[in-house]
């Protein structure tokens, strides 16, 4: 566990579970799971701060943004993300076992999470996360797809483990 906040480099029990995800978030399980077993053109109503994107975390790292509140945020929006998809599914959905494993591996992270505070993290991030845990009306929404959610989580944590965890190219 991150006893410094300051620190850059990722935990081991960060790395590991960042890497299981990514095995679970490969292009063809993404693709079965978000896309073919959903209806054409389903969509999700997520509020605006719950899409992130790598270009936002580019501009985030512009503004001095640590990499460890980054990935405190990415972690944040990402199981938010999963949450969501996991919760309009009836249990019998082909999906539903697949988003409720991405749902245990997001649990597992939080733990790795859980000494972290959001007075701990730069307000921008504390904000941030603060709107994407508000259920309030008054957020802006849009529609989006289940594999797009999964796809953007999937290249955010490539941008902010890739390093810090030592992964290949992939």
């Amino acid at each position: 566990v991150l006893a410094v906040l300051g620190l850059e480099a990722a935990a081991p029990g960060e790395c590991e579970l960042s890497r299981l995800l990514q095995d679970k978030l490969q292009y063809e399980l993404r693709l079965q799971y978000m896309k073919h077993y959903f209806p054409i053109d389903y969509t999700l109503q997520v509020q605006y701060e719950e899409v992130l994107r790598p270009a936002n975390i580019t501009r985030l790292r512009n503004g001095t943004v640590s990499e460890a509140a980054l990935r405190y945020l990415w972690f944040h929006v990402s199981s938010q993300a999963v949450l969501r998809i996991h919760e309009v599914l009836p249990e019998k959905h082909p999906s539903w076992k697949y988003t409720q494993e991405l749902c245990q591996l997001f649990d597992a992270l939080g733990k790795e999470y859980s000494e972290y505070r959001q007075t701990d993290v730069e307000v921008v991030v504390a904000d941030l996360v603060k709107l994407v845990h508000s259920a309030g009306a008054e957020s802006r929404r849009k529609a989006v797809r289940p594999k797009a959610l999964l796809d953007n989580c999937l290249k955010v944590m490539r941008m902010l483990y890739g390093a810090p965890c030592e992964w290949g190219p992939g």
